[in-house]
């Protein structure tokens, strides 16, 4: 069946349905990973989001039951050049289609995904929608309600966790605040076998300082750090008390709970190929990243806070650290899933920077 991808510049993209039969209205943004696409739709970073996928043949080593970075995809929606109807892989349990029809997740297929992606680099992230499969539409009634339409700005809360909840170990007790936390993360603090504990969003300093944690990791989530100020004031209550880890959401909301200010990237970073400068060390990492917004470095005049890494395309910001407390956060995804595995180095830090902050106060 066909269906049509419309934008609310009124450009449309007539193309093949697969998926959810659904109807789904989303902003349109892009990724340039080549593999990976497992870890990319079930990230809820992507909540609200139509993804366009600049690599042409998705799905074809299938679905499997290990790559997931969560157990419901927030996404709202999938563009790619072509569909592979028959995955190969020794790990394939389902197709891309058949995850996507369970889900009730919209798909569309066979469209011009470069024309699309120079689209949205030429105007900036977009808002489209994925008619249902099989309608015929009216386009300019379609267009008109698509301006119209605000998009909700409640992303964190719709995929925070809605409790806390244990991941045990024996190591370093860590607090993971859920922003929207791709288990990639939880993964590699278990990995160091930390005792992890996993609270909601929204969660009270008090309560997370009487977990007695060693360190505390902000995670990744999606939208506006500007839609969730409460965040901003527990992690200003919590820096100096603990060693604090951030990464992508977590990153800005530190920024901004240290003074500085964040902005809206004309069509955001996405993808497992972006080049980052360690200003420290000078090495070149090749990062994985997934972010609308970013910090803005001019602002950082009169905070605390030391620029540690550089993004090589456009010079944005993609590394902080505080110059009287242990705490540091990076703009993209250490934890590698997907992409490569050039910063997986971050969380060994951590766990360095509580190690040395615990011998602090054994001593003081």
């Amino acid at each position: 069946m066909k269906r049509y991808l419309i934008l609310e510049d009124g450009t449309v993209f007539e193309g093949t349905a697969f998926g959810g039969e659904d109807a789904s209205v989303g902003e349109i943004v892009f990724n340039t990973s080549m593999t990976g696409y497992q870890e990319i739709l079930s990230d809820p970073s992507y909540c609200g989001q139509i993804i366009t996928m600049t690599y042409p043949l998705i799905g074809n080593y299938g679905i499997n039951s290990d790559d997931f970075e969560s157990i419901e995809p927030a996404v709202k929606g999938m563009v790619v050049r072509e569909i592979a109807e028959f995955p190969s892989n020794f790990r394939n349990n389902l197709t891309l289609d058949e995850l996507f029809k369970i889900k009730g997740i919209p798909g569309i297929s066979g469209i011009d995904t470069r024309k699309l992606t120079r689209l949205i680099r030429s105007k900036g992230s977009i808002k489209g929608v994925l008619t249902a499969a099989g309608e015929d539409v009216q386009t300019e009634e379609v267009v008109k309600t698509l301006q119209a339409t605000v998009l909700p700005r409640n992303q964190v809360a719709q995929v925070s966790s809605a409790r806390p909840y244990p991941s045990p170990g024996r190591g370093k007790r860590v607090v993971l605040i859920d922003y929207g936390m791709k288990h990639g993360i939880l993964r590699e603090l278990n990995n160091r076998d930390c005792d992890v504990i996993v609270v909601p969003y929204n969660t009270p300093s008090k309560e997370i300082l009487a977990w007695g944690p060693d360190g505390v990791m902000l995670s990744n989530g999606p939208g506006d750090p500007k839609d969730v100020e409460e965040c901003v004031e527990v992690v200003r209550e919590l820096l100096g008390n603990v060693p604090i880890f951030g990464i992508c959401l977590g990153h800005q909301l530190f920024a901004r709970a240290c003074g500085a200010d964040t902005f809206k990237l004309k069509f955001g970073h996405r993808g497992g190929n972006h080049p980052v400068r360690d200003l420290i060390t000078g090495r070149i990492e090749i990062t994985s990243q997934n972010h609308g917004y970013a910090v803005d470095e001019e602002t950082l005049q009169g905070t605390r806070l030391k620029v540690t890494h550089s993004a090589l395309n456009d010079g944005t910001n993609e590394g902080l650290t505080h110059l009287d407390y242990p705490a540091f956060t990076v703009q993209y995804h250490p934890e590698s899933s997907p992409g490569p595995e050039d910063s997986n180095y971050l969380f060994d830090r951590f766990i360095d920077v509580m190690n040395a902050t615990r011998k602090e106060q054994q001593h003081a």
